[in-house]
C-alpha cells in the first residue's frame, strides 16, 4: 500500500512563509510525488504547483506564481512546496499528489495523478 505523507502546514500570519513536504511511504517503487493541490471550504480543488520527475519542468497557478516554489529531490523521491508571502486567500487544505508516470513536463491536470495525500492544513490570518 502506498501512502503519501505530508507535513509542514500550520497557522501563520500574512506575509509569513511555510515549507510543505511530501514523501511516499510503503511500496513506493515507480510512485513519484509531483504535484500540490489545495481546497478551501466551499471551493473546488485547484492545482497549486507541479513538477516533472526530473525537476526540469514546473507549473504554477497564476495566483501563486512568484511566491511559491516547488522542488523535488529525486534521490529521496520527495516533493516540497516553499510558500512565501502568504496571504489569507492561501488558506486551504493542501494535498500532495503522485503519479506512476514519469511525465516529461509538469502537469496541472489532476486526472493524471493516481495517489493523494491526506492533506495538510494551511491557515493564514490577517
Amino acid at each position: 500500500q502506498v501512502q503519501l505523507v505530508e507535513s509542514g502546514g500550520g497557522l501563520v500570519q500574512t506575509g509569513d512563509s511555510l515549507r510543505l513536504s511530501c514523501a511516499a511511504s510503503g511500496r513506493t517503487f515507480r510512485i513519484y510525488p509531483m504535484g500540490w493541490f489545495r481546497q478551501a471550504p466551499g471551493k473546488e480543488r485547484e492545482v497549486v504547483a507541479a513538477i516533472n520527475w526530473s525537476g526540469s519542468s514546473t507549473y504554477y497557478a497564476s495566483s501563486v506564481k512568484g511566491r511559491f516554489t516547488i522542488s523535488r529531490d529525486n534521490a529521496k523521491n520527495t516533493v516540497h512546496l516553499q510558500m512565501n508571502s502568504l496571504k489569507p486567500e492561501d488558506t486551504a487544505n493542501y494535498y500532495c499528489a503522485a503519479t506512476t508516470n514519469t511525465y516529461q513536463r509538469a502537469t496541472p491536470d489532476d486526472r493524471r495523478y493516481d495517489y493523494w495525500g491526506q492533506g495538510t492544513q494551511v491557515t493564514v490570518s490577517s
